[in-house]
């Protein structure tokens, strides 16, 4: 399948809104990753997690950073066009390696992802951030689901704990608290998907999704990447991912021997 095109009016749309639909993005990867997604599970990393919730049913299981020791993830990140097409949406002339996110709902399961923002959690800013979530199995009500416009507001969102619901770190005001979407009256986009189709959205666009009542699996695999003025920050605390030992320092590039980059202009 030939690298998606991407038009002016999707380049806008992620611009005005902070999410696209990209249709197919990953079509001819589908079964590598799922490939992939099935070594994480029997072989989990650090950072794995079942979500456990009092209450809740089924099985939510999410993991990251895992590319460096899982062939398949890193074979699809090298070959197909993501880098490619996150470049023209970012409109940036490189595009680095943040990290990868595995993200399973088994059939039945109830917990939702809750709505948060990707940015506040990691430590690193910039206008120039995309994430990629895309299924591989077809979904309709576990879909991904994103509030457009809300890589624009002034004050990020508090990042909190799936679990727990606790705030990941103190907050001193410059956070605002968890919204809800659907009471607030806010634009929530999503869309019915098929395997190997990604949603684009910027780190700051605040987003979730349902929990998975339907009699199938629901696996995605999401990719995030930076481009030009992408820059290390300090957080308040720990960040997540945390990747211990990284040594740097405010307003520094990620250190591209631990965040390859992917395309150069």
């Amino acid at each position: 399948m030939p690298t998606p095109i991407v038009t002016d009016e999707m380049i806008e749309t992620f611009r005005r809104d902070g999410v696209v639909f990209i249709p197919g993005l990953f079509a001819d990867h589908v079964e590598t990753l799922r490939a992939g997604v099935e070594r994480n599970i029997a072989e989990p990393g650090p950072y794995a997690s079942n979500n456990e919730k009092a209450g809740q049913t089924g099985r939510f299981f999410d993991d990251y950073c895992n590319w460096q020791r899982i062939p398949e993830f890193r074979q699809v990140i090298e070959t197909s066009p993501a880098a490619d097409v996150a470049a023209a949406l970012m409109q940036s002339a490189t595009v680095q390696m943040f990290h990868d996110h595995v993200l399973v709902k088994e059939p039945g399961t109830s917990m939702a992802t809750p709505w948060h923002q990707d940015g506040p959690y990691y430590f690193v800013e910039g206008r120039q951030t995309i994430s990629f979530w895309s299924p591989l199995d077809p979904v309709r009500e576990a879909t991904l689901r994103c509030v457009a416009g809300s890589h624009r507001w002034e004050k990020e969102v508090l990042p909190t704990r799936w679990v727990s619901e606790e705030g990941f770190f103190p907050d001193e005001g410059q956070y605002m608290p968890v919204p809800d979407p659907e009471a607030d009256g806010m634009v929530i986009v999503e869309y019915e998907m098929e395997p190997g189709d990604a949603v684009a959205f910027d780190f700051r666009t605040l987003h979730g999704a349902r929990g998975n009542t339907s009699s199938s699996r629901r696996r995605a695999f999401s990719l995030r990447l930076v481009g030009d003025d992408a820059r290390y920050v300090e957080r308040p605390g720990r960040t997540s991912p945390p990747f211990p030992g990284h040594a740097m320092v405010s307003g520094q590039r990620l250190r591209e021997d631990w965040f390859p980059v992917l395309k150069t202009g």
